[in-house]
């Protein structure tokens, strides 16, 4: 009898044993999860953003002279309202076809000495979608070389992220994304990556650029098949809740 009492303590001191651990183990996948939850409430917290734009449309090659009796082909870059290119039927104007007469397609004719007003526009059924730029008729045609962009990151959540960059294009054609002895991210956000974006608030047709592996100072990133103009806004977002931390227009 005494052992049997023994072998009913002993089962039932088992029993208890795993019982108090599983009890454990299930406090402990609590608390982890409520960490994790803590740890991404200020992510989250800037979730809900509103994606939609106002469209845009931009000549792409600006020139400063049209050379006379000489011909320039311009394009455009239209952005809808996601911020995303797109193909549409524009039209081309001059402001006086005498000095630069433009076709349909945009080809631009040089024909005397002087300066007019060069637009491209689309009607998306609710608005008008204009640029335009002023175009001097001279001896020699002179496209606008512009080499570089600059910006500057500011945070839009709890977290720490500033710095300036410039978005440069390299002899090869290639750009560099670089940041300053400015730059500051916590090292404490989750799954971190940078951006190139037409939408300030979203990473849909995007061009991601990398994972954060570097929190502090002066580094920077090889950008491949993208063009100095493309993009306008360098984005960080948490990658794995699809949330953004900070951003920064390209100016």
């Amino acid at each position: 009898m005494h052992q049997q009492h023994k072998r009913v303590f002993a089962f039932r001191a088992n029993i208890y044993k795993t019982t108090s651990l599983n009890l454990i183990m299930q406090m402990n996948k609590f608390l982890i999860y409520t960490l994790l939850v803590f740890s991404f409430s200020s992510c989250i917290g800037d979730d809900i953003l509103e994606d939609n734009l106002d469209p845009e449309i931009r000549i792409s090659n600006l020139i400063d002279t049209l050379a006379v009796n000489t011909d320039y082909q311009f394009t455009y870059n239209y952005l809808n309202n996601v911020g995303r290119s797109e193909q549409v039927d524009v039209q081309w104007s001059s402001s006086d076809p005498s000095i630069i007469a433009i076709t349909s397609e945009g080809l631009a004719s040089g024909l005397q000495t002087g300066s007019a007003a060069i637009s491209v526009s689309f009607d998306n059924g609710s608005s008008l979608i204009e640029e335009t730029k002023t175009v001097v008729v001279g001896e020699t045609t002179t496209e606008v070389n512009v080499t570089e962009r600059i910006g500057t990151i500011a945070t839009t959540s709890s977290y720490v992220l500033a710095g300036d960059f410039v978005l440069k294009e390299l002899s090869s054609g290639d750009l560099e994304l670089s940041f300053g002895d400015d730059y500051v991210a916590s090292s404490s956000l989750p799954g971190l990556f940078v951006y190139l974006s037409n939408n300030p608030n979203s990473i849909s047709g995007s061009l991601e650029i990398s994972a954060v592996d570097i929190f502090e100072g002066s580094h920077s990133y090889l950008i491949q098949n993208t063009d100095l103009d493309e993009y306008a806004y360098v984005l960080y977002y948490c990658k794995p809740f699809n949330v953004k931390v900070g951003d920064g227009e390209i100016q």
